[in-house]
């Protein structure tokens, strides 16, 4: 069941989200994060953007948002979006049936264009955003450093 995220939500999401914070390059955060400060960006996002949660047996086994782009008035129907499937539940379609729910929701309030930022390699992530028509727009190369190494991230872009 693919439902709107709520502040209940924030722990099973750190629980989800910090597996990645503390193991991998895919987020670039590298402390995790309290379910008080998840709370706040829930809460935060969801006044303007949809923040969806995938739930399985009663529990969050993944989330996807979408947040602004850029501050400037001209971006304002760009987001950027974010998509996590927790660890054991990949593979089962999951990030795709919650990333289509997202993108529906996304067109369905009139927004033009969304920008899935890549931390690379990731051939999951990648993977997903082509499968739903996203396009690889550009890479900024190094512009990460976490676990000693720097890092490259690749932006897709998929026009509404």
């Amino acid at each position: 069941m693919i439902r709107e995220a709520t502040s209940n939500d924030a722990l099973e999401i750190c629980s989800i989200y910090n597996y990645f914070v503390l193991n991998t390059i895919i987020t670039f955060e590298e402390i995790p994060v309290l379910p008080e400060e998840m709370e706040h960006r829930i809460s935060s996002i969801s006044k303007n953007y949809p923040w969806l949660v995938f739930i399985e047996k009663n529990e969050v086994v993944a989330y996807a948002y979408a947040c602004q782009w850029k501050v400037r008035t001209a971006y304002n129907r760009t987001v950027e979006t974010g998509i996590y499937v927790k660890q054991g539940f990949e593979g089962k379609g999951i990030g795709s049936q919650l990333y289509s729910a997202l993108l529906k929701i996304l067109k369905e309030k009139q927004f033009h264009a969304v920008l899935g930022g890549i931390a690379l390699p990731n051939k999951y992530s990648i993977a997903l955003h082509e499968k739903l028509g996203f396009i690889k727009t550009g890479q900024l190369n190094e512009v990460g450093f976490k676990f000693g190494k720097w890092i490259d991230v690749g932006y897709w872009e998929k026009v509404l």
